[in-house]
């Protein structure tokens, strides 16, 4: 795991451009704390390291037989794991993690850490049972029925790092102080805000909308390839084009150019 590098000591593709990646809903009933359930299927012929870019969320992941929590990234990371892995992950909702942990965000904050270290035995044995699956799908079914199973013990997800969430996701480049406007909308001082995020998210709220609007400009290259880096970082919330290309640089080691060339086909 790296927390930044150059662009040339980065991985050749991005996470979901290597092998299969499909994405679902929840469990109903584990809806409120998960947002979704999602698969990467890894090539069975050698498979090299991906780079994972932030997103915002944390996740929790069976691996190849093992239960592991993915937190929250601040920056890119990178993904080393044998061909023909196969990974079933439930993204948690924002302000669900700690619920489920009994940890803050930022104690995980670009980690890759062993549930067993937050449940004991517990992890194992749920690894155990959903590794009686014999697809992917089965796997995530097995899984989410322990997680149901489970959930009367956790408390619902903090309602306010899902509204600092929604209303930065809503307008993740508005030009007025993200800080500032949050604090206006939900009725907290500054300080709180910021303590709440942290909390929630292992980052401020300006780190988080970075991060959503660097989102936003991935989801805007894959809906229309042929847009060039100008256009994109307009329709993206950036200031102009150097504005998208520093961050880029910050949150991912690597120049808009080098993103867009290692997004799926």
């Amino acid at each position: 795991m790296i927390s930044s590098s150059t662009v040339e000591e980065m991985p050749s593709v991005l996470c979901r451009a290597l092998g299969a990646y499909w994405e679902r809903d929840p469990h109903p009933a584990l809806a409120a704390h998960f947002a979704r359930t999602w698969f990467h299927v890894r090539p069975t012929v050698f498979a090299e390291p991906v780079a994972v870019v932030p997103d915002g969320y944390a996740d929790l992941q069976w691996v190849n037989g093992v239960l592991r929590i993915a937190g929250p990234d601040r920056t890119v990371t990178s993904e080393e794991l044998p061909a023909g892995t196969v990974i079933v992950g439930l993204r948690f909702q924002p302000g669900a993690l700690g619920r489920w942990l009994g940890t803050s965000a930022p104690e995980l904050v670009n980690g890759r850490v062993a549930l067993e270290e937050f449940w004991g035995t517990e992890a194992r044995r749920l690894a155990a049972i959903a590794s009686e699956g014999r697809n992917p799908e089965a796997i995530a079914r097995l899984l989410e029925t322990s997680l149901v199973e489970r959930m009367s013990r956790v408390k619902a997800p903090d309602r306010a790092a899902s509204a600092i969430f929604r209303t930065i996701g809503a307008d993740p480049f508005d030009p007025i102080e993200i800080t500032r406007r949050l604090s206006e909308s939900l009725g907290m001082s500054a300080r709180t805000v910021r303590r709440r995020a942290v909390e929630a998210f292992g980052y401020g709220p300006k780190t988080l909308q970075r991060i959503l609007r660097f989102q936003g400009f991935l989801r805007a290259a894959r809906a229309t390839p042929t847009r060039g880096l100008a256009e994109l970082a307009t329709v993206a919330g950036y200031a102009d084009q150097p504005h998208l290309s520093r961050e880029a640089r910050q949150l991912t080691g690597m120049t808009p150019t080098t993103v867009l060339g290692r997004l799926p086909p």
